[in-house]
């Protein structure tokens, strides 16, 4: 499946679990913004996702149990998020040549300036 590389547009879906935190919705928009997200929206992956992002938020507090980071491990390795289980999925990033053909330009023409005594 090839993802868009400015992330998944459109409006972020309605959290599906019980009340979220505020760091919990902060890190559901932003996980929805994704590239990955896309493939999420199509496979109707949104309590998966929720559940990550639960976990997630607490497997960055100090001090968390073994058991909390090793379950965001497995669920970022199944929603896509790591570049391993990008290609275990199939999934890629789409190019964006403009851009790249941009940064080329600048990149040569930076290479012929030559500073002047």
């Amino acid at each position: 499946m090839l993802l868009p590389v400015g992330g998944r547009k459109g409006s972020t879906p309605v959290w599906p679990l019980t009340a979220a935190s505020a760091a919990e919705k902060k890190a559901w928009s932003q996980l929805w913004s994704t590239p990955q997200a896309v493939a999420w929206e199509r496979l109707e992956w949104t309590r998966t996702v929720a559940r990550y992002c639960r976990v997630m938020i607490v497997a960055e507090m100090r001090g968390a149990p073994a058991a909390v980071l090793a379950q965001a491990t497995v669920l970022e390795d199944r929603l896509g998020l790591t570049p391993k289980s990008m290609r275990m999925l199939m999934w890629d990033i789409a190019r964006d040549e403009v851009a790249e053909r941009r940064d080329e330009q600048t990149t040569s023409a930076r290479g012929r300036i030559k500073a002047v005594g």
